[in-house]
């Protein structure tokens, strides 16, 4: 690189003007300068961007923030007046700010405190139905008796069903390409996190008698590792629930009275409702 050098200028005032190898200098000090600012501040993003679509999981829903909204204003306007009260404009914030910007392998339980805070809702004793791997069936109970409530029966999980969010690390943007699975990427995933989290509340509250729905065709009718398994019988509170009752469920069919006549409102052409009438 040429030498740089300052040139004196005679005259009344100081002053000092570069050559021009010195402005020639300045110039390529000054681009390379820039060079380096780009790298450490571009390729990092373009690295950041390079990972999105490496997530094994679908990524989030089309249109999510707009559905949690929409499904928060009906939940606490039309099926649930009494809950009107509830700003949904504060549950989406709380909803979105447990995870946006965060990198999606390292969400905590503590993340979305503040969202059970808002969504806090008392379960009356006796009305908790539990399920594992029999969610379609436990659902149509909860349609056709409508005191009683699954996890996707209260606001939260009415908001979450069925939907799949992450974000993009440092950014405030949804990934809508992938998101982390739980089996090939990381647990501790917005997804899977949000559902430990709330299934765990729904269980710590459960008082009197809770039922739990089980899916006899299985191998495994109690799967330690599902939520029911592994997350909600461990925090059944001994002092609040005196009974838990399972209605196992075989090929559609039930072992108990609730479940057959549930089986007789969805067909009550068949048999076994016949004979009993």
């Amino acid at each position: 690189m040429a030498n740089c050098e300052f040139r004196p200028v005679s005259g009344d005032k100081p002053c000092c003007r570069l050559s021009r190898k010195g402005q020639l200098c300045l110039g390529v000090g000054l681009l390379v300068l820039t060079l380096v600012v780009v790298v450490a501040v571009v390729v990092p993003r373009w690295h950041q961007q390079s990972q999105r679509s490496q997530w094994g999981g679908r990524g989030t829903t089309d249109r999510f923030p707009e559905i949690v909204q929409e499904r928060c204003v009906n939940y606490t306007q039309t099926l649930h007046p009494e809950m009107r009260h509830i700003d949904c404009q504060n549950v989406w914030d709380a909803f979105k700010g447990a995870f946006i910007s965060k990198h999606p392998c390292n969400i905590t339980e503590e993340d979305y405190q503040p969202l059970l805070k808002l969504g806090n809702q008392a379960v009356p004793c006796n009305k908790t139905l539990l399920w594992s791997r029999i969610k379609d069936l436990a659902h149509q109970y909860t349609q056709v008796h409508r005191d009683m409530f699954t996890l996707e029966d209260t606001l939260l999980g009415y908001l979450a069903d069925d939907l799949t969010w992450c974000g993009e690390f440092g950014t405030s943007e949804l990934n809508y390409r992938s998101c982390p699975d739980w089996r090939k990427d990381c647990s501790s995933n917005p997804v899977s996190v949000f559902w430990k989290t709330v299934s765990h509340r729904f269980a710590e509250t459960a008082c009197g008698v809770v039922h739990v729905m089980l899916n006899g065709s299985r191998s495994k009718i109690f799967d330690k590792n599902s939520t029911f398994g592994s997350v909600e019988v461990h925090n059944l509170q001994p002092g609040k629930v005196h009974t838990l009752q399972a209605w196992v469920m075989h090929d559609g069919r039930g072992d108990s009275r609730p479940a057959k006549f549930l089986q007789c409102v969805k067909n009550p052409e068949d048999s076994s409702c016949i004979s009993e009438i």
